[in-house]
């Protein structure tokens, strides 16, 4: 699987604690998320994809149209 998590973070340089205020998480879960040590549910997919502008597909590789 390929979650771009990370690559969209960086792109809009938010740090892992940024993210993780800005989405109500713990910051240990977004690294677990960006190591692919944990798979999201669909609901925190969607979650990252209204929060950066893209698809799901598009969050999981699936697609390159953001």
């Amino acid at each position: 699987m390929n979650f771009r998590l990370k690559q969209l973070r960086k792109e809009r340089k938010i740090s892992q604690l940024q993210l993780a205020f800005d989405l109500n998480m713990n910051q240990n879960t977004i690294s677990r998320y960006e190591n692919l040590e944990r798979q999201a549910d669909y609901d925190t997919l969607i979650r990252f994809a209204d929060y950066f502008g893209v698809s799901v597909d598009y969050l999981l590789g699936r697609t390159e149209n953001r």
